[in-house]
Order: C-alpha cells, then structure tokens, then sequence
C-alpha cells in the first residue's frame, strides 16, 4: 500500500493540511479530510460540474484532479463565498432570481458563474449560457440562473 502524502492548500483564505493516499480525489479530500461538504460529487466523470472549485481563481472539476495535484494550490470552495454571514452578490443574485431549486448543482454553478464572470465580467446572454453549459442543472430550466448571472455581473465589475 501506498503511504499517505501530506497536502497543503489555502482553502478559502485560510491554510489547511491533511494526509491522504496519493489517488485521492480533491473533491474526496474536500469533503472527508477539510470536512467542506459543500463542494457535491455528482458524475465522478467530470461531466456535470457539480463537484466544481475555483484553484488558483480558475474552475476546476474537483473531481478529476487528485488531492496531491492541488498540493500549494489556493482553492475557493462554496463555503468561501459568504462572509461574516452575507451571501456573496452571485450567491443573493441567484436567490432573488430564483436561479435554484433542489440545489445540488448550485455549487458548481455559483463557482463556474464566478470563473465566467472574472474572465466576461459584461457577458451577453449567450455568453453566460455557454460559459456555463458546463454545469448540468435538471430542474431550473437555466432562465433563473441566467438572470442571475446577468444581474450580479455589474455588481461583481462595480458598475453602478
């Protein structure tokens, strides 16, 4: 058997270390040695975008990088995003907009939306529906989400 590796990370601002087998998953290292069970493994495939976090301020399926990879890495999970108990402006965009439902994508989407959001900071419309394509939601219908992005995007750029 493989020895345990020591992985550091600054996750959500703060530094954070654990041992764990050298095939395991970030998104297994997430949520079973950080205890950060926000971040939902969803296909394992990397194919929904559920199990998406930001590393290095770019999206990332954590379910296709393993723990060791990340290793020096500043990860952004969903539990980075509110602070001092205020939902972050895509976080309340996506509840006045109604951009969830069951929420189980809801991480991955907010977390890809960001990532969108920081390289398209005015996406049109057609710019947000592809640049989270990559994130399945089945009970939306994506209008809400849409919305959403659309309205957290001046407030994220600082427009007034």
């Amino acid at each position: 058997m493989t020895e345990p590796i020591t992985v550091r990370l600054t996750v959500n601002g703060d530094s954070r270390e654990g041992r764990c087998p050298p095939r395991k998953l970030l998104v297994d290292f997430l949520r079973e040695d950080l205890t950060l069970t926000g971040t939902h493994v969803g296909c394992e495939h990397g194919i929904c975008g559920a199990c998406t976090v930001l590393v290095n301020g770019e999206a990332a399926r954590s379910c296709l990088m393993l723990a060791v990879q990340a290793d020096g890495a500043e990860i952004t999970t969903i539990e980075g995003l509110m602070k001092d108990g205020i939902l972050h402006p895509l976080q309340e965009a996506f509840r006045q907009h109604h951009g969830l439902q069951c929420g189980f994508c809801t991480p991955g989407m907010l977390m890809t939306a960001l990532d969108l959001l920081a390289v398209h900071p005015d996406p049109s419309d057609d710019e947000i529906r592809e640049g989270l394509s990559a994130v399945l939601c089945r009970c939306t219908g994506y209008h809400g989400i849409v919305n959403a992005v659309r309205a957290a995007a001046p407030i994220l750029r600082g427009a007034s």
